[in-house]
């Protein structure tokens, strides 16, 4: 039984480290661009949105669907880049082991 506490505690120190490292990427900063830097997103590790950026020339009235598309391309791409920091940084604790659940 002893095998099965060490591996308690093995998991129970994993699962520390996990926290911490969530808690560290979430603080960091992801930025992603489109339309040539017309449009950037600031997202953390959290994948939350933290700023949007417009740059005025590229506001139309006549062509709303381009910024709208504009705005969702940054986006989606900032998204992408929070979720691959943290798998990377997941990976590194881990060891490569795939954990149902996380990331």
């Amino acid at each position: 039984m002893k095998g099965m506490g060490d591996l308690v505690r093995q998991a129970q120190v994993m699962q520390n480290k996990i926290s911490k490292l969530q808690e560290e990427v979430g603080r960091r900063t992801v930025e992603a661009a489109a339309g040539g830097g017309m449009v950037t997103v600031t997202a953390n590790g959290a994948q939350e949105v933290l700023a949007i950026k417009i740059d005025p020339a590229v506001v139309n009235p006549e062509d709303v669907d381009m910024l709208q598309d504009l705005v969702l391309a940054a986006v989606n791409e900032a998204m992408k880049k929070a979720g691959d920091m943290m798998k990377e940084e997941m990976a590194q604790v881990t060891g490569g082991i795939k954990i149902p659940g996380m990331f």
